[in-house]
């Protein structure tokens, strides 16, 4: 079936394990004139792996104001753009937000082909209640305002899902256990990977799994809401 083309994509790749992508995915890729990337190796590997020899550009925290007036140009002249981020879908937890609303301002025609997000495939591997959740994204760095946002949301009935890096995990994992007490928590870690890891118990528990060796990988955490059992 054709499809509608774009003037810009946001493309989700796989979260690990390369295999999961779709056909549409490749396609878009295949088909733009470039394709902007935060980490150029990374997408490289990706891009490799499917024979995808699209010019890649990078996009980036650091470049995005600087660039991305160039992209709306380009864009006007004719020129088609797809963003994907280092894993799973754009926008998510990346700069891809910055560029979307450009895209808004600018009346510029944009989709999004949809793909792997770790915070699903982590929903349903961990065992909480699926029906209701919240996406926190990365905890604040300062003690003060992190504290805060998770008393805040230990109020809450949903299932509370977060990313934290494996520097940081450890130090959160004391913050849950000291201010929300015996919650049932999940670690889901290097998801689709060859060392896939989902851990279950409560914070305490995983402090003292996640202290025995270095922490690596892709880290998700989810907190049982308050009260729910089911």
């Amino acid at each position: 079936m054709q499809m509608r083309s774009y003037q810009f994509y946001l493309v989700s790749t796989p979260i690990g394990n390369l295999g999961d992508i779709s056909e549409r995915a490749i396609e878009v890729l295949k088909g733009v004139d470039e394709i902007l990337s935060e980490d150029k190796r990374k997408a490289g590997v990706l891009l490799s792996r499917y024979g995808i020899g699209t010019k890649l550009g990078s996009y980036h925290d650091h470049n995005k104001e600087k660039v991305t007036p160039s992209i709306m140009e380009r864009i006007a002249e004719g020129v088609r753009f797809a963003l994907i981020s280092d894993a799973g879908t754009p926008v998510i937890s990346d700069p891809g937000y910055y560029i979307v609303r450009e895209l808004i301002r600018n009346g510029i025609d944009f989709t999004a082909i949809p793909g792997p997000t770790s915070i699903t495939d982590a929903l349903v591997l961990s065992g909480l209640p699926p029906d209701r959740f919240s996406f926190l994204g990365y905890l604040p760095r300062k003690k003060g305002k992190r504290d805060k946002m998770l008393i805040e949301v230990g109020e809450r009935e949903e299932t509370i899902i977060l990313f934290e890096s494996p520097f940081r995990l450890l130090k959160t994992l004391q913050a849950i256990d000291r201010l929300l007490g015996d919650r049932d928590v999940v670690i889901a870690r290097e998801l689709t990977k060859m060392h896939e890891e989902v851990r279950r118990g409560s914070a305490r528990e995983l402090m003292e799994h996640f202290q025995g060796g270095k922490i690596r990988g892709e880290l998700t955490v989810l907190i049982r809401g308050l009260g729910r059992r089911k």
